[in-house]
């Protein structure tokens, strides 16, 4: 969603120039087109060749079998290229430090520090052909609106981001910095959204989003990475859940639930949130129930070699490093049985705990553990676009939407890591990786 312009100025002024007699070329925007050798289409489920793609501004206006090249405006040529809408990340950490040992990590950056952070991440990520992310909590409040809105006025390279601003958690839970000492005193702003009951949910909820955050995010359950939780352990109570869903619904936005027990999804999903994040230990019973209601799975698949294979050599916390073998195989094993349900499944990576940049590495776990390759790039498209409401806007290459395109060598449907080389990155119609 664009909330201003990136120089306002310019426009008043060729608007002045127009009125004041002008040429007319002035006011016009100059097509842009991009011959594409393959065109993978997630909306239709296929793949168009030799097309030609036309943009004008931030958006695709046009795509047509390639006849000869237009004259009215310059053509990329990336006809020897695969070419694919932008891709989406629904779970991401951009503004925090990367996972490392130290559970105190979040304390030792200033707010200022931690903007630099927030954009280095961004622009890795963006080079990596994800235009757009949904980022899903910071430790210091509202450090990913502050990104989001950089990104939106062209201050700094990024992907276009819906914020979920600060975590709603409970006290000590899966959302909280952990494990240090008693007498060490933590920012308040670090605890924006800790939560004592269901009314101080209503309260917290509707800070956060008057704030500026686009969504919500709740702890339901305990967490992997945090000292002193376990991800079974259901922390928020379906009142307090039920209470942010609330929240949300009044300012025409959801709430989206971190949640890796099985009883901890069920009330999650009960209770009326949109989306569950992790779902390490669904069982059958949480997996029928998603289905019905119609809640999207966003199981981070990858992550769990990672957290073992680095966490391990780095020397993560031992009581992190259990956590993650109890739940890697059995959230693997839970997304399996969910694809095969028809449960609807955006790409989440959980981005952040692993470096920014590889995001796509988990594309083959996703075709490995249930899905085609089709579906994978869906997952990763139309799917989550659907989750954010932004259907026809992002995740997709047609008429009206956003020109947020990437290219690869090579064929992701017979090869689906050749989306972690991406070659060429456009989003809204300016070419920012050639």
């Amino acid at each position: 969603m664009s909330r201003s312009l990136a120089f306002p100025g310019v426009a008043v002024l060729v608007a002045g120039l127009v009125g004041l007699g002008a040429p007319a070329a002035l006011a016009q925007v100059k097509p842009t087109y991009v011959h594409a050798g393959r065109l993978v289409d997630p909306e239709a489920g296929k793949v168009l060749t030799n097309q030609l793609i036309r943009i004008e501004g931030e958006r695709i206006v046009a795509v047509s079998p390639w006849t000869k090249a237009p004259v009215d405006g310059p053509v990329l040529d990336w006809s020897s290229l695969t070419v694919l809408p932008g891709l989406i990340d629904m779970h991401t950490h951009l503004v925090d430090q990367e996972q490392t040992d130290n559970i105190a990590e979040p304390l030792l950056t200033t707010a200022a520090e931690q903007a630099y952070i927030g954009a280095a991440h961004a622009r890795a990520t963006l080079m990596a052909g994800f235009t757009s992310v949904r980022d899903v909590g910071t430790w210091r409040a509202f450090g990913d609106v502050a990104l989001r809105d950089a990104i939106d006025k062209g201050l700094v390279p990024g992907p276009r981001m819906s914020v979920a601003g600060a975590y709603i958690t409970t006290p000590g839970g899966g959302g909280e910095i952990t494990g240090i000492a008693a007498d060490v005193g933590i920012p308040a702003e670090m605890r924006r959204g800790v939560v004592e009951d269901a009314a101080d949910t209503h309260r917290k909820a509707h800070d956060i989003l008057v704030h500026g955050a686009d969504f919500l995010k709740l702890i339901a359950t305990g967490a992997v990475l945090t000292e002193g939780t376990e991800p079974g352990q259901l922390e928020l109570s379906e009142d307090e859940i039920k209470a942010a869903v609330e929240e949300a619904a009044k300012r025409g936005t959801y709430a989206t639930a971190h949640a890796h027990g099985a009883e901890g999804i069920k009330v999650a999903v009960r209770a009326g949130v949109r989306s569950i994040e992790h779902g390490s230990l669904i069982d059958d019973e949480g997996i029928a129930l998603m289905k019905a209601k119609g809640a999207w799975l966003v199981a981070d698949i990858y992550n769990g070699d990672f957290i073992d294979s680095y966490g391990t050599a780095h020397h993560w916390p031992e009581g992190m490093l259990r956590k993650n073998r109890e739940t890697t195989d059995a959230q693997r094993e839970g997304f399996r049985k969910a694809v095969k349900a028809g449960v609807k499944i955006a790409y989440g990576t959980d981005a952040g705990v692993f470096p920014h940049g590889w995001n796509a590495k988990q594309m083959p776990y996703m075709v490995k553990y249930g899905m085609t390759p089709m579906q994978a790039i869906q997952s990763a498209t139309t799917v989550a676009a659907a989750l954010m409401s932004k259907t026809g806007q992002v995740g997709c290459a047609g008429p009206s939407c956003y020109a947020d395109l990437i290219a690869v060598v090579g064929d992701p449907l017979s090869d689906i890591a050749v989306l972690t080389r991406v070659a060429k990155v456009m989003k809204g119609g300016e070419l920012v990786k050639d």
